[in-house]
């Protein structure tokens, strides 16, 4: 299946190789789409109407497609830059341009990111000129930097130093509610959790509320399914499994006499050592599942990888049994359970199940709040009974700045902005996260260290509100959708420009999108040509390989 691209009338065309100025109304319409939905995707086509309006045609609804586009994985990217790069290399992965308030100022890779101020920002000015962004695995290390002054606010307090945070008065604690996830992944096609009853074991051995209880800070959960309860899809009257050891036990006997396996089993445990608001303290929580599911017969190796390494294996389904979690980037099950169990998700869990995305795509479609909650009490109970991962904590978590910082705050659906604070000090925001940033093109990534870098230099059609989960205007000032939903037509804001200078219009959107849904686009490359988030939420890529 080819995509459909009708071009810019041969007058547009060739003033634009001449460097003429037109009107916006001698530009017609450009439009990539699929021949036809059979391809298996949401969008059935990408139009850019004119140089300052943008419509998505969908293959079926989706009233989420607004909260959707906020995202730091759909940011929009000069079109001139995707081009000449190919859509990778060093140069977009290391240094996209971007509209948003600050652009690179320097890489020092290993050790820091120097922001300076986007000139061309179409908004306010940031306060600060300049934002330095450094990152240390250790909260203990983190806490110290900020003690000693060397830097303006850490991320992830350990839940150890809550209390001395805010005993401080040099210092101020800015909480999260727990929007997040912590689970213990598992492939269901690595033997023996190719055997439901051996998946249904291990959520049946694990002490949620002891690791709760010993490793997370005051107001974290133990978690009763993959949804905390501040994201809408989360349903109190799900199926609930019991910490029951000796059940466990019971089950692991009959999967092993029903054959492929004796035990005790031998396997992997494998994560990564970064700290996340929902996993806290990853080495010791790691040392104490592999201790638990000992009891049961499941004799673990743990393993720990390099963080870019480790979320590459992960998504490719290459683990056996992993530690990681997920943060609301918006408050809708959508967010949740489609990413991770939808048709689109990744191979993380092995074999998909078909009862489960079925639910999930029906709820997705539907704008009346009464039967998706229905649908997703149905979802909840097909993920407690499949077993896909063990939902093990909502985590709270903070962060930390010194008092004298103006206008901090701290985000829950997307990262902090630190254009709005303001250090009567100095003239600069030191902020200390948990890790460095994977790359810049942060639309093939998924790791939150790497999204609060990008969110200081690139903006996507809609954001979030500071703190909050709700939808505001960003390259976009308005949308509106058709009654059934399957059409978004956006409107973009006029006289804004990339750091380079370069106008900002329909082009640009048209072909950061294309580059991430076309498979064939020669621009659909990236860092791993995954584009993981697109796939997930929605669905399959138009042109992939069969």
């Amino acid at each position: 299946m080819k995509s459909v691209l009708r071009l810019l009338p041969l007058v547009v065309l060739v003033a634009v190789v001449l460097g003429l100025v037109l009107p916006v109304v001698a530009q017609e319409s450009v439009i990539v789409a699929a021949a036809d939905c059979s391809y298996g995707g949401e969008i059935k086509s990408i139009e850019a109407v004119d140089a300052y309006t943008v419509k998505f045609s969908l293959c079926y609804p989706d009233p989420a497609l607004p909260v959707k586009t906020a995202f730091s994985a759909f940011a929009i990217h000069s079109a001139d830059q995707l081009t000449a790069t190919g859509g990778g290399g060093d140069e977009l992965l290391s240094n996209p341009i971007g509209t948003g308030p600050y652009k690179l100022e320097n890489w020092d890779r290993g050790n820091e990111i120097v922001f300076s101020v986007n000139e061309n920002y179409w908004g306010e000015a940031p306060i600060e000129p300049t934002v330095i962004l450094k990152w240390n695995s250790e909260a203990a290390a983190r806490w110290n930097e900020l003690q000693a002054g060397t830097v303006d606010g850490i991320d992830n307090v350990s839940p150890a130093d809550f209390a001395a945070v805010e005993a401080n008065p040099d210092f101020k604690l800015y909480p999260r509610v727990p929007a997040n996830i912590f689970y213990l992944g598992i492939n269901n096609k690595v033997k023996p959790f190719d055997n439901v009853k051996v998946r249904q074991a291990v959520a049946m051995a694990i002490d949620k509320q002891r690791i709760v209880d010993n490793f997370y800070p005051v107001g974290s959960i133990a978690a009763d399914q993959f949804m905390p309860p501040s994201i809408f899809g989360y349903t109190p009257d799900s199926v609930k499994t019991a910490y029951d050891v000796e059940a466990a036990k019971k089950l692991m006997e009959e999967a092993a006499a029903e054959g492929g396996f004796t035990l005790p089993v031998e396997t992997t445990l494998s994560y990564r050592d970064v700290v996340r608001v929902y996993l806290p303290q990853p080495g010791i929580v790691a040392q104490d599942l592999q201790a638990q599911l000992a009891l049961i017969g499941i004799n673990v190796t743990i393993d720990m990888q390099e963080s870019g390494t480790f979320l590459d294996n992960s998504s490719a389904g290459k683990l056996s049994l992993h530690l990681l979690g997920w943060g609301a980037d918006y408050p809708d099950a959508t967010n949740f359970l489609d990413f991770h169990f939808g048709g689109g998700a990744s191979e993380q869990f092995g074999d998909k199940d078909p009862v489960l995305v079925d639910l999930l795509k029906q709820a997705a479609q539907l704008s009346d709040t009464a039967k998706r909650l229905e649908l997703y009490l149905q979802a909840n109970d097909e993920v407690a009974s499949f077993v896909p991962m063990v939902p093990i904590a909502y985590g709270a978590s903070g962060v930390a700045f010194k008092a004298g910082i103006a206008n901090a705050y701290s985000g829950t659906f997307a990262a902090e902005q630190f254009r709005v604070m303001e250090d009567s000090a100095d003239d600069n925001i030191i902020f200390m996260q948990n890790g460095e940033p994977i790359s810049l093109y942060c639309n093939d990534e998924t790791d939150g260290e790497t999204f609060r870098a990008c969110e200081q230099i690139s903006e996507s059609l809609t954001g979030y509100e500071l703190g909050g989960g709700g939808v505001v205007p960003a390259l976009a000032t308005e949308w509106v959708g058709n009654e059934d939903a399957t059409e978004w037509t956006f409107t973009l804001r006029q006289g804004v420009k990339f750091s380079d200078g370069s106008e900002f219009n329909a082009e640009d959107v048209l072909t950061t999108w294309t580059a991430i849904w076309d498979a064939a686009s020669p621009l659909h490359v990236g860092r791993t040509t995954n584009f993981e988030y697109f796939g997930a939420l929605f669905g399959k890529f138009l042109n992939a390989p069969a």
